[in-house]
């Protein structure tokens, strides 16, 4: 993120449109006072307001870094992390001994902390429009190629049967392999109903 140099009446309110400009907080910037407004007689032979140039601290790449590795020392875990970023996300890859524990059953453990991420990180960055996404030992991909098979697995049952099928609640990362897997599959259709964290996808026959 670039830096942005505002003005203001005063330096304060200088550095508060520079902090709003960036979609900052307070705490992640480095601020510069390049000139301060002049009081009573000066202000007629010198600047009559404030400028200041703001940049952050962190970008949200190296904040995401910090965070995370904050919160995993707090459990006592030793991991390496590593965050690529491209136009559409933020994606962490975490490895490292017993980290099984940050995955959890069927992925809530590694789900709840990419929430937090998540919020924490547009809290923070209110500009970001990124996604957060944490994978813990490649556990993404091995879930994802479980809930293909799953889904298709399903489907035939469905199409045999005739009688819908409803999964248990799912993440939308989730639901989504569900619909990708199934969505060239002439016998049956998907949809999802209910309400997150318990919505759920349902398989019916088309």
């Amino acid at each position: 993120m670039n830096p942005v140099e505002t003005t203001g009446r005063t330096v304060k309110e200088a550095i508060d449109k520079a902090i709003s400009t960036l979609g900052i907080k307070e705490e992640n910037a480095a601020v510069e006072v390049i000139a301060e407004p002049a009081q009573g007689l000066f202000s007629f032979i010198s600047s009559r307001v404030a400028r200041v140039k703001v940049r952050p601290l962190l970008g949200p790449g190296e904040y995401l870094k910090e965070l995370l590795s904050s919160i995993i020392e707090q459990i006592g875990l030793d991991t390496k992390i590593t965050i690529e970023e491209d136009e559409e996300k933020l994606y962490v890859s975490i490895s490292g001994n017993k980290v099984g524990v940050l995955i959890g059953r069927r992925g809530k453990t590694l789900n709840d902390l990419q929430y937090l991420a998540n919020t924490i990180m547009h809290r923070q960055y209110e500009q970001l429009d990124k996604m957060v996404i944490i994978d813990v030992e490649n556990y993404r991909a091995r879930r994802e190629k479980t809930l293909t098979q799953l889904a298709k697995g399903i489907a035939r049952r469905v199409e045999h049967e005739g009688v819908e099928q409803v999964l248990e609640p799912m993440t939308p990362q989730e639901r989504r392999i569900i619909h990708l897997a199934l969505q060239g599959y002439a016998g049956v259709e998907t949809y999802s109903r209910g309400e997150d964290p318990y919505r759920q996808v349902v398989i019916a026959p088309r």
